[in-house]
């Protein structure tokens, strides 16, 4: 969706992107600068396969005290970006057969990292009105002798779930009745969280569970880095261990001048999160309040990452059943979404928020207008 807005931009077309997934704001200063030291200083070199050891020992510093997760530079993993990080976890471990658990909707690359790798996606169905939760005893009804992981994303993406304490407590108690099953928790939108708790995760809440967790974070979301694309990723010694060879057989390491760039990211000034925070909490009600005024639209509100996932099932007959259709009938009206279907989801869109308040009342003008 996003090349088509970019195509139709191109033929001099006014469109507003609503279809991306990373934060409008500006990288911070402190990370460019060290960016620009590190060419200064010819840092232009291979490093470790597995990352710098400076950027392992800020990482370490960003899971403990971002994430609470208590780990070490020995078991890091340093990539190209978070997407790397899960797909060379998945590839490591999942042989043709194996069983992954994702709850639903999820990030559109999930299913396909596991079908790739010969594995098969089971998903675990969860609801606007439950707040895209799930209850523990749905999971543990789908674990069979041939579950390899359970994937979580909180915050979620395209959801904006965050999972609270209890339930990950309750997931761990299941997990504990199955020792084989291990986890993917996706954290990298912790830092964007609106519930005014600290970000929970698995294996902070439940370190006797560690040697069965990865835990992916990065600096894309949180410090609008994505074109940097380093993504930071802890976990048993064994699996980062073999992640690094997969690593070291595919693309070696990533970016010496990106990983010089996290480590300022990481050890640098963080307050700027909480101006960064309220602007998208401040985008996300002034958005949410305007879908469910449209009639046909319901959004529930999300407690976290900057994406709103649109019910628009009143509405479907209109287009045969297909929001597919309804995301390009919204390009033509000048709005760039992506369908649920594209997230496992149906019968409507997914909305990014990471946009000025201008572009983003403007969006939703046009949303209206073409939907009454």
């Amino acid at each position: 969706m996003t090349d088509r807005a970019s195509a139709l931009r191109a033929e001099g077309r006014d469109i507003i992107s609503l279809s991306v997934g990373e934060p409008d704001f500006e990288t911070p200063a402190h990370v460019i600068e060290a960016a620009k030291a590190a060419l200064d200083a010819g840092e232009t070199r291979y490093t470790p396969v597995a990352g710098t050891a400076r950027l392992k020992e800020a990482a370490a510093l960003h899971f403990q005290r971002d994430l609470g997760i208590a780990t070490q530079a020995a078991n890091i993993i340093v990539t190209a970006g978070g997407k790397q990080a899960i797909f060379e976890a998945m590839a490591a471990t999942i042989s043709a057969g194996d069983e992954v658990i994702v709850p639903c909707p999820w990030w559109v690359s999930y299913p396909q990292m596991v079908r790739f790798c010969g594995g098969r996606l089971v998903p675990l169905i969860t609801h606007p009105r439950d707040g895209y939760c799930f209850d523990p005893g749905d999971l543990e009804a789908l674990i069979t002798p041939s579950t390899n992981w359970l994937m979580l994303n909180s915050p979620g993406n395209p959801t904006g779930a965050v999972y609270p304490p209890d339930m990950l407590r309750s997931l761990a108690d299941v997990l504990r009745r199955h020792p084989h099953v291990m986890v993917l928790s996706d954290d990298i939108y912790a830092p964007l969280t609106y519930t005014g708790q600290p970000h929970a995760t698995l294996a902070a809440l439940c370190p006797d569970l560690a040697d069965r967790i990865l835990t992916v974070s990065g600096v894309s979301k949180s410090h609008a880095m994505t074109g940097f694309r380093i993504g930071v990723a802890t976990g048993p010694d064994w699996l980062v261990a073999a992640m690094a060879r997969l690593q070291s057989n595919s693309s070696g390491n990533a970016a010496s001048i990106s990983q010089a760039a996290a480590v300022a990211a990481f050890e640098g000034p963080q307050e700027f999160l909480t101006d960064w925070r309220e602007t998208f909490r401040r985008r996300r009600d002034t958005v949410v309040g305007r879908l469910n005024a449209i009639p046909g639209l319901s959004c529930p509100v999300p407690d976290g990452a900057f994406y709103c996932l649109v019910d628009a099932t009143p509405l479907m007959d209109r287009f045969g059943g297909d929001d597919g259709k309804l995301a390009l009938h919204l390009l033509e009206a000048g709005v760039a979404v992506v369908a649920a279907s594209a997230f496992g989801g149906r019968n409507g869109f997914r909305l990014s928020f990471a946009a000025s308040e201008e572009k983003l009342d403007a969006a939703l003008d046009r949303i209206e207008s073409a939907l009454t």
